[in-house]
């Protein structure tokens, strides 16, 4: 991906345009500019939108103007500022992969027992699960117990991986919750003799027709009528299929869209860089827990970020890394972060039938880091004529940052910009 945003600030810079007119024009349209290189048409293409929203609320064109007044007045430092795209597909292009499990006990006191096949490791998974099965019976999530993932009690998992941990584990979860639900709903209607359609459950209580009873009432009740409160529950990511022989399919269940606009500033004698700000407007769908998806996002980002300036792999002659300690490898820490971080969650129902209309936030937000890196090309290109792309590679450590300054400073003594 950063491939190609490098070749859009390379356009920008030889045809004098701002870079996210580039971009702007290369984005995906209507019919005949929706269809992926793999074939897959792109039917929820939300990102002119976002950028159009994020453009606007950051005062894109006035911030534009500001840095290139910056560097007019600055020898020693120069700012660059770049509004970069995500389009992400979720799904594992294996498709197998693409299945979970669950289990769910209710218990005759109204607890709530739940374990599925997704890895916790920090990111918010086991509580976005666990508030789908809370939400299935109206409960409070508190009330949901979930266990470490187990193969003797859900076999045959998938790697939580493809960003898809929610997706599917949710889904799963969903489906053994709703047939335990079921198995109360026909209890009640055939015990109180009303339709099911006068049965509801909310706030920890079912309300039957103009009375009520407590869940747990309901549910020990239940069992004492020998009804089974627990069941299993199963998910396949519907409609995805991918031939490796002609590259062609539809890979992915969706894609998951952003846009971040990043702020640097480099010290042209030395190389070092800041990220001053950062504003993200990023589609979650609709989200499942947006406490949980805003940390995802910035957690992802600043991972981004340390990937494109800090983390450089150094090996010897003989081929062994170098780089393998905190003290050589160097990854982000709290002081890297922007001094101004803004993140902003589009609304915007997912057109597939996921798990409460949400979209998946692990992986695509790591990318809106690309923002870092072309800000970066934009202060270094500041030096120049504004026609030649800076040879920054990545990780724009400050020696890379600093080869480019000079090399940019080489070209305008010779002339040859």
């Amino acid at each position: 991906m950063i491939g190609i945003e490098r070749v859009m600030d390379a356009i920008a810079l030889h045809l004098g345009l701002d870079a996210l007119q580039v971009r702007k024009a290369n984005l995906y349209g209507g019919s005949g500019r929706d269809v992926t290189p793999y074939h897959q048409q792109v039917t929820d293409n939300v990102i002119p939108e976002i950028i159009g929203a994020l453009e606007k609320e950051t005062n894109y064109a006035k911030r534009r103007a500001a840095v290139k007044a910056f560097n007019a007045a600055h020898r020693w430092q120069k700012k660059g500022l770049a509004l970069t795209p995500v389009k992400f597909g979720i799904s594992f292009t294996t498709k197998h992969l693409n299945q979970a499990g669950a289990l769910v006990h209710v218990y005759s006191d109204g607890s709530v027992h739940l374990n599925h096949g997704g890895t916790e490791m920090g990111q918010g998974l086991m509580v976005k699960v666990a508030q789908v099965v809370a939400e299935e019976f109206q409960i409070d999530v508190d009330r949901v117990k979930v266990t470490a993932t187990h193969t003797g009690k859900v076999p045959n998992t998938s790697a939580t991986a493809a960003s898809s941990g929610s997706d599917l584990n949710g889904m799963a979860a969903q489906a053994a919750a709703r047939t335990i639900k079921e198995r109360l709903l026909d209890f009640v209607a055939e015990s109180r003799g009303l339709p099911k359609d006068q049965i509801r459950f909310q706030s920890n209580k079912v309300f039957i027709g103009n009375d009520f009873v407590t869940f747990d009432d309901l549910v020990h009740e239940a069992y004492l009528a020998r009804i089974s409160l627990s069941s299993t529950g199963f998910y396949k990511t519907p409609d995805i299929h991918y031939d490796r022989d002609s590259h062609t399919g539809r890979p992915f269940y969706y894609f998951a869209y952003g846009a971040a606009l990043s702020e640097v500033v480099i010290d042209v004698l030395t190389g070092e860089s800041r990220v001053l700000a950062v504003d993200i407007l990023h589609d979650v769908g609709r989200s499942l827990n947006p406490a949980v998806d805003l940390g995802q996002i910035e957690g992802g980002f600043i991972q981004g970020m340390g990937w494109l300036t800090t983390e450089e792999l150094v090996s010897d002659a003989e081929g062994r890394l170098r780089t393998h300690a905190p003290s050589t490898y160097k990854i982000p820490v709290a002081s890297d972060r922007p001094d101004a971080f803004r993140i902003t969650l589009f609304s915007n129902a997912n057109r597939e039938a996921t798990i409460h209309r949400s979209k998946a936030v692990g992986e695509p937000p790591f990318m809106l880091a690309v923002s870092v890196h072309s800000a970066l090309l934009d202060a270094v290109a500041s030096l120049g004529d504004g026609t030649q792309l800076p040879p920054l590679d990545a990780p724009a450590t400050p020696e890379a940052i600093l080869r480019a300054v000079e090399a940019v400073t080489a070209q305008n003594e010779r002339g040859d910009g």
